[in-house]
């Protein structure tokens, strides 16, 4: 029988698709040609029927979907302010913590979205780009006005990429006029753009809402025509069960950002209640806090030690096929599944950490980390390859931040033959 042609073909111990609650295939291949899942089946059959270009074997490795980080901010350097202007080597930092932490995707939500667009596109990472929208002034504009234009400009020169989609983000939604608001959001549902905005983090900033509006910021939403599917909240820590039923009727996603939550001592969200069906669930660094780290794995384990309900699968769903969503990526990248971009990392679980391998993905959710992490492809190329950057210059970027620490050490045998048809 003749074999079929592929780029590459990834032998795993586990494949973690995320496709269904829990679901773990052990001793599976995932076949990719074109920057696309072919397929995903047992090794043997694999070998049968595909002739790889190149073949990877990754016997103590799982593979899963690339992580997904809803909500960041590719962030200055420490000591930097953003009115100084974008910081290329700081979001380079950014880009390169969150390859390392197994982050394909990410969604960010600053003042710099031309400059943040262009890094992830040069670095080959999938992003989703918040178009800020504000009352106050800032490096990229001035007035309401100037940033709707600005947007729609931006939103115009990428609305054909492949790897880069952009939304509307709000910023300090509170202090927007109802005007402005009703203004883009009539917009984000003409470009079918979708909108990013961080609601009800706080107990103060549901009596601010109150005591300026005579609303809570959900209803508020809800009154101005925002609350839909289209929309997705960050945070969302303080809500009532008024606020939960409006979350539920309206279909929007939450992004939570756990960490950043505690550090600013506002707490955790329901998280159990936001769960609910058919509720989309995603995870969030919120960069603003966070600085360059960029972690998901925290959040990962802040998740599912807050939760009394939620497993390790659904835990690691939500920074997958959760966040895919959250941002209307889900029929493109979130899962590993035939048709959909080749956006995974390999994570190896043969360290004491991750000992012993009763329940993988358990172990994962609890002790997993960038430092597990060894292998990234976005749309099928790969930018970490045992842990080494492929596409980044890590030794020039150190050295321009004036980094104290080693360059990458030497590289670890990647298990790599070259197959010919």
């Amino acid at each position: 029988m003749q074999r079929t042609p592929s780029d590459v073909n990834i032998k795993a111990r586990w494949v973690a698709p995320m496709t269904g609650e829990g679901e773990l295939l052990e001793a599976h291949t995932l076949v990719i040609r074109d920057g696309r899942i072919l397929d995903v089946l047992p090794h043997r059959e694999a070998a049968e029927r595909y002739s790889p270009r190149v073949e990877l074997e990754r016997p103590a490795h799982l593979a899963m979907p690339g992580l997904v980080n809803a909500r960041t901010r590719l962030a200055p350097l420490p000591g930097d302010s953003p009115a100084q202007g974008f910081q290329a080597d700081g979001a380079l930092l950014c880009v390169a913590n969150m390859l390392r932490a197994g982050i394909t995707c990410f969604c960010d939500t600053g003042y710099f979205p031309r400059d943040v667009a262009a890094t992830a596109a040069a670095q080959g990472l999938r992003a989703v780009i918040g178009l800020p929208v504000a009352e106050h002034s800032s490096a990229w504009a001035h007035s309401p006005a100037e940033y709707l234009t600005r947007a729609l400009k931006l939103h115009d020169e990428y609305k054909d990429h492949p790897s880069i989609s952009t939304r509307f983000a709000p910023l300090h939604a509170s202090s927007l006029a109802d005007e402005t608001l009703e203004r883009f959001g009539i917009l984000a549902a003409e470009l079918d753009a979708g909108i990013l905005v961080s609601l009800q983090e706080s107990q103060q900033d549901v009596e601010d809402s109150l005591r300026l509006r005579g609303q809570r910021p959900l209803q508020r939403f809800q009154a101005l025509g925002l609350l839909s599917p289209a929309l997705t909240a960050a945070h969302m820590t303080h809500l009532d069960s008024a606020d939960l039923d409006l979350v539920r009727r309206s279909g929007v996603a939450v992004t939570l950002c756990l960490a950043s939550g505690l550090m600013r001592g506002h707490g955790v969200p329901p998280i159990d209640a936001l769960r609910a069906p058919p509720l989309r669930v995603s995870l969030g660094s919120d960069g603003e806090y966070c600085g360059p780290g960029q972690d998901l794995w925290s959040e990962i384990r802040l998740m599912a030690l807050h939760s009394r309900e939620t497993s390790p699968g659904s835990v690691l769903a939500a920074a997958t096929r959760g966040g895919a969503a959250a941002l209307g990526l889900e029929s493109e990248t979130g899962t590993l599944e035939p048709g959909k971009w080749a956006d995974l990392c390999c994570v190896d679980l043969a360290g004491p950490a991750t000992q012993p391998l009763d329940d993988p993905m358990r172990r994962l959710v609890f002790a997993g980390g960038r430092d597990l992490v060894s292998d990234v492809w976005v749309a099928g190329r790969q930018l970490l390859v045992d842990g080494r950057f492929t596409r980044l210059d890590w030794q020039e970027l150190a050295s321009r931040l004036g980094s104290q620490c080693s360059t990458d050490s030497p590289p670890r045998p990647t298990h790599m033959t070259e197959t010919r048809p």
